[in-house]
C-alpha cells in the first residue's frame, strides 16, 4: 500500500505513469481503499480519474472501505475547535484539527444524522441544513429559497438513507399544527421532493415524539 501511495504522489506531481495494473483493478480494488487525502490527490492524475472518483458509485465503495475496523474516525466538536481522530487504540492520541467549511463556531453546529462518513448538520444561527463530509472537507447546503431544508429542533426529525438506486438521500419530517410535511433530498439531483408519509391524522399531534435523528436503511 505504501508503494502504491508513492506511485500516486509521483504520478500527480511529476506526470510519471503508474504500473500497468489495468484501470478496472485500480478503480475498483485499489483507490477505494486509500485514505481520503490520497484519493483527493489521485483526482489530479488525469480527467478520467477525476470523473471516476467523483462518481456516486466510487463514493459508496470508498465509504464502505473506510467504515471497516481501524479506518473509522471520531469527530470531536468543542466550543471553539473541531478534531478528527482514529479509533485504533495506538492512535487514540493522534488528532487532526479541521477548519469548518461554514462560518459559525463549532459549538453552533448540530449533528442531525450520519451515514457512511456523511453528516447531515444544522447551523444554529440560521437553521440551514447541510451535508458535510469532514474527511474530505466537502459541504453542500441543502436549504433553498422555498424554505426546504430548514430544521426546527422541537418538531422536526432528520435521517440519512440510501435508496434502491444507490442515491444518498436526506429524509426531513416536519410537523406543524395538525399537519406532517415529509420531504426527501436527493444528493444525485440536488433537489427536494415531497413524499407521502404518515397520513393518519393522529400522527400529527403532540402525542407522538419524533426521534432527534438517525439512519434509515
Amino acid at each position: 500500500m505504501k508503494k502504491l501511495k508513492g506511485c500516486l504522489y509521483s504520478a500527480s506531481e511529476s506526470n510519471t505513469k503508474l504500473p500497468d495494473l489495468g484501470p478496472d483493478l485500480i478503480m475498483s480494488e485499489i483507490l477505494p481503499r486509500l485514505p481520503a487525502k490520497c484519493v483527493g490527490r489521485a483526482k489530479k492524475v488525469c480527467k478520467e480519474w477525476l470523473s471516476c472518483i467523483s462518481s456516486k458509485e466510487f463514493v459508496m465503495m470508498h465509504c464502505r472501505h473506510m467504515c471497516k475496523g481501524s479506518r473509522q474516525k471520531i469527530l470531536s466538536i468543542g466550543q471553539e475547535s473541531c478534531f478528527i481522530s482514529s479509533t485504533g487504540v495506538d492512535l487514540v492520541d493522534e488528532k487532526t484539527m479541521i477548519t469548518l467549511p461554514f462560518h459559525v463556531r463549532p459549538s453552533d453546529v448540530w449533528i442531525l444524522s450520519s451515514l457512511n462518513g456523511l453528516l447531515c448538520v444544522c447551523l444554529h444561527n440560521t437553521f440551514e441544513m447541510l451535508i458535510w463530509n469532514p474527511l474530505i472537507r466537502s459541504c453542500i447546503n441543502i436549504s433553498d429559497s422555498k424554505s426546504y431544508g430548514f430544521f426546527k429542533i422541537y418538531s422536526d426529525a432528520v435521517g440519512l438513507y440510501i435508496d434502491s438506486s444507490n442515491d444518498y438521500r436526506v429524509l426531513h419530517i416536519k410537523r406543524g399544527r395538525f399537519t406532517v410535511d415529509v420531504m426527501a433530498y436527493s444528493r444525485r439531483t440536488s433537489h427536494w421532493k415531497r413524499i407521502p408519509f404518515l397520513q393518519k391524522r393522529h400522527y400529527h399531534t403532540n402525542g407522538y415524539v419524533w426521534s432527534g435523528g438517525g439512519d434509515f436503511l
